[in-house]
């Protein structure tokens, strides 16, 4: 990284801003005039961000949440969501953002077991709620995120005559900020329990220049990935956090995404590499001024080469990779703009260097350090590194090790220091940035009646980088075709997880033991790539 490209802002590294919740307070006092956040009409400068995220946090506490209670978010993006995230970090809360393409019966898992009792829901997914809220106890305040629905409050409603005081409870850098859910290879999500301190090490990183030199008052990024992923909830608190303005879009809309960029000439943007190839296809991307571009950070999946090139020639901006996880508050490596060669080099084929402050190593099934260019397990230590999952005790201490991150991502160290992702240690597909594990979706599928055996892997997908095959073995004398096998998994599971494609199988490949051999399955649909992510 490129150590003297420091944006206009370091309260964070000087220690002045310690908490999430005092990222507002900060820049009401320093720029109470400038923009902080624009959805659609609304236009919050940051003495209004600031003074919404006190009210939030006082109305939070006149209904009972007291510290450390879980509050879920489940909504599309807007300017409500920095409201509801930093204002519940004001009062000591826990925003729980929920994946809103979720099936039902997940929604109800999540709910349950981050032991959530008020929910602030977008009207879209209100006949969900309505749907399972029998089954989720403990819930006892339903706020809209728009106009009130019954018995539920609109959000302006329920903030009512809430004060814009701020509360200023003691909060220490130690406390849960944020807990966001990640497939878990069993099935079920876990909580990953972000703290104040993890946040601000994340947001360090645009004060250091990392995703370019930001000045306050005159940056504008846009906001358009999911506020329930790390990377994109992060994005717009990087943006925040160095006093710039943030655009904030409902969802990826590629002609929206172009639109605003020349409208509101937003200087810097985060997209995974899906949303990539949807704006250089879309036919406004060759007739757009995207001139007002400096940066584009990109990462959540791997991303081709070709489509980097592409990218690269139609944006004309620096680009810069992210490898993370949930567990390390999104990107810890990073691939500077240095290193993308628009001819093309095999460093582009790497993540690039560890963030300042971030250890790697590359270890054996033993947890001894490999020599570089040799394939191993990819372990963190960092202040990024979660405080653990919510409620699993034991899942922490199989993740987290001597204060080392196990990955479960396999890859090698070049001589440089240079991180190169080679395969993954568990079998976790990652389809247009969304985390899918097999285990999940076979479990599904081995409810259909027809279905004998089941496996299911990640083949290469020009679009999403990788799609969901099921490979089938169906019960003998019984009958079932493609369609009706990925609509049962529709049925049951979000449809992003659910099988793009299924194939048919006399029987599946097995060790004695009975352990499935994914590998062997996946090899037909790999062949000639020399590794097996895309």
């Amino acid at each position: 990284m490129d150590g003297g490209r420091l944006s206009g802002s370091t309260a964070v590294s000087d220690g002045v801003i310690r908490t999430v919740g005092d990222i507002p307070r900060h820049h009401a006092a320093l720029r109470p005039d400038v923009p902080a956040l624009v959805f659609g009409d609304r236009v919050s400068t940051y003495a209004r961000w600031n003074e919404r995220c006190s009210r939030v946090a006082n109305a939070l506490m006149r209904d009972g949440a007291g510290p450390g209670a879980r509050i879920v978010f489940l909504a599309k993006n807007s300017d409500n969501y920095y409201e509801a995230y930093v204002g519940a970090t004001k009062a000591n809360a826990v925003l729980v953002a929920i994946n809103w393409r979720l099936a039902p019966p997940e929604v109800v898992y999540i709910v349950n077991d981050s032991e959530a009792e008020i929910l602030m829901v977008g009207p879209e997914f209100a006949p969900v709620i309505e749907q399972v809220l029998a089954e989720m106890p403990r819930v006892r305040k339903i706020v809209m995120m728009g106009e009130a629905r019954g018995d539920w409050p609109g959000f302006e409603d329920w903030l009512g005559d809430a004060p814009g005081t701020d509360p200023l409870l003691p909060t220490t850098p130690d406390d849960v900020a944020i807990q966001l859910y990640t497939s878990g290879t069993t099935g079920h999500p876990k909580g990953v329990m972000l703290t104040n301190a993890n946040v601000l090490e994340a947001m360090k990183a645009a004060e250091w220049g990392t995703y370019g030199a930001w000045m306050p008052g005159v940056d504008r990024l846009v906001m358009c990935m999911p506020n329930f992923h790390v990377a994109g909830s992060n994005w717009g608190l990087f943006g925040l956090s160095v006093g710039v303005t943030v655009h904030v879009l409902p969802e990826v809309d590629p002609a929206r995404i172009l639109a605003t960029i020349e409208k509101e000439k937003i200087t810097r943007a985060l997209f995974v590499p899906a949303v990539v190839l949807l704006l250089v296809q879309h036919p406004s991307a060759q007739t757009t001024d995207l001139s007002s571009l400096k940066t584009i950070l990109y990462g959540a999946s791997p991303i081709p080469l070709d489509l980097l090139r592409t990218a690269m020639q139609v944006f004309g901006a620096e680009f810069v990779q992210g490898y993370g996880l949930t567990e390390t508050c999104g990107a810890a490596i990073c691939l500077s703009p240095d290193d993308h060669d628009p001819a093309g080099s095999p460093r582009m084929r790497s993540c690039g260097k560890p963030l300042p402050g971030v250890e790697v190593r590359i270890v054996d099934p033993l947890g001894k350090d490999l020599p570089a260019g040799e394939v191993g397990e990819l372990v963190i230590r960092s202040g990024l590194n979660m405080c653990g999952y919510w409620r699993r005790d034991a899942d922490t201490a199989k993740a987290v090790v001597d204060g080392w991150l196990h990955t479960g991502d396999a890859g090698y160290k070049d001589a440089d220091g240079y991180v190169y992702i080679h395969d993954r240690v568990k079998d976790m597909i990652v389809s247009g940035a969304e985390n899918i594990y097999p285990a999940e979706v076979e479990s599904a599928l081995f409810g259909h009646p027809a279905i004998a055996d089941v496996a299911v892997i990640g083949v290469p997908d020009e679009k999403w980088g990788e799609a969901v095959k099921a490979v089938v073995v169906l019960k003998e004398g019984m009958e079932a075709d493609a369609a009706e096998i990925i609509a049962f998994a529709k049925s049951r599971i979000a449809g992003y997880k659910a099988p793009k494609s299924v194939d048919f199988a006399e029987s599946l490949p097995r060790n004695p033991s009975g352990k499935l051999l994914k590998r062997e399955l996946r090899r037909p649909y790999w062949e000639g790539r020399d590794r097996q992510v895309n």
